[in-house]
C-alpha cells in the first residue's frame, strides 16, 4: 500500500494531504530501485564467495581429480623407481660378478641434471610441486632405465666373449702336480725363511726339481722375460679380462716376449733363482692389479676332494721357499 503523506495548516488548523510531483515520484521509484538492486547485487557477491560459481564448482572438481591422478602417478613412478633399484643391485651383485666386472660405479647411475633450472617453467601451473616431483621422478626413471640399458649392453658383450674369457683365465696348476706331492706353502701370512719373521706371501710355491716344466695357466700374451728382484728369473702373461700370472724363481726360460700362449704351453723350468731356499716355482694370479689366493683357480686341474686336500696342504704356516 503506497504511504500517504500530510502536512500541518496552520490558518486552518487542519491537515492538508502532500501530492508529490511526477519528477518525487521518480525520484522515489528509482532509489527504491536501486536499493533493491544494491541488495540483490550484495547477496549474490555473498551466495558467491560461500558457494561459488557453478563453473568455479566445476574447476574445483577437476583439480581435484588432477591431483588425485598425480598421487597415483606418483605412486606408479615409487613403484618403477624401486624395481629398477632391485634390477641394478643384480646387475652389480650378480650379473657382472658372475664375468668378473666392476659394478657400475654409484656417483654414475645415481647422476643428476645439472645447470638451469630444469622445471622453471612449470612453477606456475595449478599443483605446481606435485607436478615438479613427478616430472623430476619421470626423469630419474629415464636416465637410470637409459644407464641400466648400457649396463646390460655390456653384459651381452661379456656373454659373447665369456667362452673367449673362460679359455685365458687361469684354471690349472703351473706344473704337473695330480697327486699334489709339489703343493708347498700357500697364500698368506708365512714365515719368511731368510729373516725368519712373519710376512705376507702373495702367491703359492710348487716344490719340484729343478728343470721341472712350467705350463701357461691360460690363454695370454707374455709381457715379461727376465730378471726381477726378489723373483729372480720371472714370466709374467696377461691374460686379459683384468687377469695376470706371475712365475718366479725360473731355471730357464721357453718363450719371448709378446708370444701368444695357449693353456697347458710349456714356458720355462723350475729353478732355484732369486732369493730362494730351495729349487721351486713360485706362482701368483692377480686380476685387476690385485693379488688374489691362486687356489681359487685350479678348477679346471682338481676334483673337490683333491681342492679341500690342497687347501689343507697350503694352509700350512710353516717357512716358505722365497
Amino acid at each position: 500500500m503506497r504511504k500517504v503523506y500530510y502536512i500541518y495548516n496552520p490558518q486552518t488548523q487542519t491537515y492538508d494531504r502532500i501530492y508529490p510531483t511526477i519528477r518525487q515520484r521518480w525520484l522515489s521509484i528509482l532509489r527504491r530501485l536501486f536499493i533493491g538492486m544494491g541488495f540483490g547485487a550484495g547477496a549474490f557477491i555473498i551466495l558467491l564467495i560461500i558457494f561459488g560459481s557453478p563453473s568455479e564448482k566445476e574447476l574445483r572438481i577437476e583439480n581435484s581429480r588432477l591431483e588425485a591422478q598425480y598421487n597415483v602417478l606418483s605412486r606408479r613412478l615409487d613403484e618403477a623407481i624401486g624395481v629398477l633399484q632391485d634390477i641394478q643391485q643384480r646387475d652389480d651383485n650378480l650379473y657382472r660378478v658372475l664375468f668378473g666386472a666392476d659394478p657400475v660405479p654409484s656417483d654414475i647411475r645415481k647422476a643428476g641434471y645439472g645447470g638451469t633450472n630444469r622445471y622453471k617453467h612449470l612453477m606456475n601451473m595449478p599443483n605446481a610441486k606435485v607436478v615438479i616431483d613427478n616430472t623430476q621422478k619421470l626423469d630419474l626413471l629415464s636416465k637410470q632405465l637409459y644407464i641400466q640399458s648400457r649396463s646390460f649392453d655390456d653384459v651381452l658383450d661379456m656373454c659373447k666373449s665369456r667362452e673367449e674369457m673362460l679359455q685365458c683365465m687361469p684354471a690349472i696348476q703351473p706344473v704337473s702336480n695330480k697327486d699334489l706331492r709339489k703343493t708347498a706353502s700357500g697364500y698368506g701370512m708365512r714365515i719368511d725363511p731368510i729373516y725368519n719373521t712373519r710376512k705376507f706371501h702373495a702367491g703359492m710355491d710348487f716344490s719340484a726339481p729343478s728343470g721341472t716344466d712350467i705350463y701357461a695357466t691360460g690363454n695370454g700374451v707374455v709381457v715379461k722375460v727376465g730378471w726381477q728382484s726378489g723373483y729372480g728369473n720371472t714370466i709374467e702373461i696377461d691374460h686379459g679380462f683384468g687377469y695376470r700370472t706371475l712365475y718366479a724363481h725360473l731355471q730357464d726360460f721357453r718363450t719371448t716376449v709378446g708370444k701368444k700362449v695357449m693353456r697347458g704351453e710349456v714356458i720355462g723350468g723350475v729353478g732355484n733363482t732369486g732369493k730362494s731356499t730351495g729349487p721351486h716355482l713360485h706362482y701368483e694370479v692377480h686380476v685387476k692389479g690385485q693379488h688374489v689366493n691362486p687356489i681359487n683357480y685350479y678348477f679346471m686341474d682338481l676334483s673337490a676332494e683333491d681342492y679341500d686336500r690342497m687347501i689343507q696342504i697350503a694352509a700350512n704356516h710353516g717357512k716358505v721357499f722365497d
